[in-house]
Parts: C-alpha cells; sequence; structure tokens
C-alpha cells in the first residue's frame, strides 16, 4: 500500500511544478502589496483542489473520451515548458497579476495550478492514489512552513539563492517530464 518511493518520487514531482521556493518573490511581492498571507487557507483550498482533481479529473478525461496515457503525454509536454522557464528564467505563460494575496492568486493559481493538476493526472498514471495522496499533504505542509515563514526565506537565501534552487528544480523537472513522456507515449501505439 504505502511505497515510500513513489511517495518521494510523486513528492519530488509535485515540489518541482508548485516550485514554491521559486515563488518565493511572488508571495513577498504579494505579502508587500496588501500585508498579510493567509496560509492556512491558502493551504487547505489548494490541498481540496489537488487531491479533488486527483479523484474526479479521470472521470472528466472518460466523459469527454481521453485515456489516462494521453493526458500524462499531453502533462509532460506542460512539464518539460515549465521546466524550461525555471532552468531559462523566460516566461512562456503570462497571467495577469493580482490585486490581493486571497485564495485566488495563491491556493489556485499558484499552487494548484495547471501545471500541478496536470501533474497529478500524469502521476496517477504510474503511481498508486494513496502515495500520491501522502505527497500531496507532506508538499502542502512544506508550502504552508514557505507561506508563514516567506519574510525569513528571503532574508536567507536572497535573489541568487532563489534562482539557483529554481534551475535546479528545473533540470529535476525536465528529467521526470522526459521520463513521463517516454514511458506513456509507448502506451499510446
Amino acid at each position: 500500500m504505502f511505497d515510500f518511493k513513489e511517495i518521494f518520487t510523486a513528492g519530488m514531482v509535485l515540489f518541482a511544478v508548485i516550485d514554491i521556493i521559486g515563488s518565493t518573490p511572488i508571495i513577498i511581492g504579494l505579502r508587500q502589496k496588501v500585508g498579510h498571507i493567509q496560509s492556512e487557507k491558502a493551504s487547505l483550498v489548494a490541498m481540496i483542489i489537488m487531491i479533488g482533481f486527483l479523484f474526479v479529473g479521470e472521470e472528466i478525461l472518460n466523459l469527454i473520451g481521453i485515456d489516462v496515457n494521453s493526458f500524462a503525454v499531453a502533462g509532460s509536454i506542460v512539464i518539460f515548458f515549465l521546466a524550461l522557464e525555471m532552468i531559462l528564467g523566460i516566461q512562456l505563460y503570462k497571467e495577469e497579476s493580482p490585486e490581493t494575496a486571497s485564495i485566488v492568486p495563491i491556493a489556485f493559481p499558484l499552487i494548484a495550478g495547471a501545471g500541478t493538476l496536470t501533474s497529478l493526472l500524469a502521476l496517477r498514471a504510474e503511481f498508486d492514489v494513496v502515495n500520491i495522496i501522502v505527497a500531496i499533504v507532506a508538499n502542502l505542509v512544506v508550502v504552508y512552513v514557505v507561506l508563514k515563514s516567506s519574510h525569513r526565506i528571503e532574508k536567507i537565501l536572497g535573489n541568487s539563492g532563489i534562482s539557483v534552487i529554481r534551475k535546479v528544480f528545473g533540470i529535476i523537472l525536465l528529467a521526470i517530464a522526459v521520463k513521463l513522456f517516454a514511458s506513456n507515449v509507448q502506451e499510446l501505439f
């Protein structure tokens, strides 16, 4: 039932996709703009969205006639581009800047965004659901801690430290995208 290798791998994929450390500059900017971030509420809502999508996402795909392997291949392509953004320091996906630091900009799409939801279904194609849920909860504990201590993290890492961490996780995410693509594209043919 519990497979620590699966939990660790799923946890690392989610950690890289959520990229809460790399999002620290965004979080700091939001905190400076509105004064306070509701860490507990944002983490809880993100967890509900992620676990809900983990269960309902596949049914939605079946309803529209898409198999999990096809979604996993599509997800690997999205993850690939997210990794490129992290490694190259470019922005391929552009979104409007939020006006308030409420549930909407932090829980969705910052934590439980398109890349995270795509990754969840891609992970579901390979791993046991229980292990993915444990990985989600573990990641959201980290997210909560980062949201709570964003000011201290800013002082400790500095801009160059955050940039290095973002690039390292980008490379890990790129490798995961390639593996996910290779293992699922074979099932399509």
